[in-house]
């Protein structure tokens, strides 16, 4: 039986809103196996995004606790946690997040950069990336020369550049037409199955949950069910 890479127990986020206390999750549990593909659902104001924070390490709960890799990231210090989100997780955005003023290339070894690799490694592991991705003749193009596809396949190498055990992908075809988000999905998928990632990926498309071995409907700041 698969282990648990992600365990949300009994999770709380409250925000300070003037005098108002806002609860974006509201005791929410949580779990991804190792290889799994798993979808969340939700409708907006849900706690989508802040589940999101909890599961990439991009914060830390109220109350509650929430493991990685069996390592429990709940109380750890800003710094500690961006050093875990290098190693374990890669970020797939709606919106692509690259650096336009630098070439896909660039883009990709910046990942490595914060990870101490050396520049000879860093490069020959961007090249490997865009020969993955299909884009090996777009190597030293900027972003604001490509295709919105060719840029969220730019992301997914980037992505994957410290081969992180998780994949979060946020929307990742929020911003592309059917055909291009077909062939995103595709590759999400490839990952999975062949390379053995963990996908995450939080979604408002019913189509794209399809592709998931897992959907959790989050409501109100709490999985109302899974399926």
């Amino acid at each position: 039986m698969k282990k648990n890479i992600i365990e949300l127990r009994n999770v709380w986020k409250t925000y300070r809103m003037g005098d108002v206390d806002v609860n974006a999750l509201r005791g929410m549990n949580f779990d991804v196996k190792k290889g799994e593909f798993v979808a969340i659902m939700g409708p907006s104001g849900s706690g989508k995004s802040t589940a999101v924070n909890m599961v990439g390490c991009l914060d830390i709960p109220t109350k509650g606790e929430v493991f990685l890799d069996g390592k429990n990231i709940a109380h750890l210090h800003e710094s500690e946690l961006a050093q875990i989100r290098g190693r374990k997780i890669g970020f797939i955005f709606q919106t692509f997040n690259l650096i336009h003023t630098i070439s896909a290339k660039e883009n990709i070894t910046l990942a490595m950069v914060f990870q101490g690799v050396p520049v000879d490694k860093r490069n020959k592991r961007a090249e490997e990336l865009l020969n993955k991705v299909n884009l090996s003749h777009r190597i030293n193009h900027r972003p604001t020369e490509m295709s919105g596809g060719e840029r969220q396949r730019v992301a997914i190498a980037r992505a994957l550049a410290n081969n992180p055990d998780v994949i979060l992908a946020d929307e990742p075809t929020g911003n592309l037409d059917s055909k291009t988000g077909k062939m995103i999905m595709d590759f999400l998928r490839k990952l999975n199955k062949e390379d053995g990632k963990t996908i995450i990926m939080v979604t408002h498309d019913e189509s794209l949950a399809k592709y998931a071995d897992k959907i959790a409907h989050l409501r109100d700041g709490i999985i109302i069910k899974e399926s």
